[in-house]
């Protein structure tokens, strides 16, 4: 295992392969062992690598009262690439991580050959959170499927999984959120394996700390990286709809569903998805 020291801090990672670099960003109760099937594969014709974010496993877990701030998730993405003095890269995100990749083709679009984002949880395209009153009612009346997916997310999902965090119950807030973003079948059908990797990066400060930074439909539609939006076949209804404004918005996108997937669909269907993403770079 190698790692990079950036930012203050160490990055483990792994990387095999050779030629153009495809760099995997994963989302919140993960680090790069979730992408061990990409790496398997897509590193036959590409130097594939994936990395730990910041405050994941293996790397220094966060101290008390820190924030677990987007901006340094985003400062450290940009630093990782620069390290690796690959660009410009092929970006896979998935989740959290395809938000931050989202933000690195909008910021340094010079860095980025191509992009693919797994359900990236775009919530601030359309209100911030928490949400003011106005907007949930400007949203509901411009895209009520958008609007009802979203309230359901916060109060079924966010909103309790939080409550559970400030009173430390971690069990709980995994639960309810893991159910929320996988649906409760995928959440109940989680291997051992996977389960003690979703809570070796259960986070606290995620979820009690500043939160998803704000996007702006005009940046995001400046964005001219050919760009797959995947989703996975049975992901709960919030990612299809969040899906739907980013194909609106991004000029050279296109769509794709895995099929008998939900939202870890790069672990629940690993051949179609990395048939689809092997098949989006090549053409890039």
């Amino acid at each position: 295992m190698a790692h990079l020291d950036i930012n203050g801090t160490s990055f483990e990672y792994a990387e095999r392969g050779s030629g153009e670099t495809i760099l995997f960003v994963h989302g919140s109760n993960g680090d790069y062992r979730t992408w061990h099937a990409q790496l398997d594969q897509l590193s036959e014709s590409y130097h594939a690598v994936a990395f730990s974010r910041r405050y994941h496993w293996p790397n220094t877990q966060i101290p008390e009262a820190v924030d677990y701030s987007m901006t340094e998730q985003f400062d450290d993405l940009l630093a990782v690439v620069h390290a690796l003095d690959a660009g410009p890269v092929h970006l896979v995100g998935h989740s959290y991580g395809a938000f931050l990749c989202l933000l690195l083709a909008m910021r340094e679009p010079q860095l980025v050959r191509s992009l693919v984002l797994a359900e990236a949880p775009v919530i601030t395209l359309f209100i911030t959170i928490p949400p003011k009153p106005q907007q949930l009612l400007k949203l509901l009346l411009s895209r009520p499927l958008t609007a009802m997916t979203i309230v359901k997310f916060a109060m079924t999902g966010l909103g309790p999984a939080t409550a559970a965090m400030k009173r430390n119950d971690l069990d709980a807030g995994l639960r309810i959120f893991g159910t929320a973003v996988l649906g409760r079948e995928g959440f109940n059908q989680l291997s051992v394996e996977r389960l003690e990797q979703a809570r070796a990066n259960l986070i606290k400060a995620e979820f009690l700390g500043s939160g998803f930074l704000p996007l702006d439909a005009d940046e995001v539609s400046r964005v001219q990286s050919p760009t797959l939006l995947i989703n996975g076949e049975n992901s709960p209804a919030l990612f299809h709809r969040l899906a739907d404004r980013l194909h609106e918005l991004l000029p050279h996108s296109e769509r794709i569903s895995i099929p008998s997937s939900s939202h870890i669909m790069h672990e629940d269907n690993s051949s179609a998805y990395n048939a689809a993403v092997l098949s989006f770079v090549k053409r890039h």
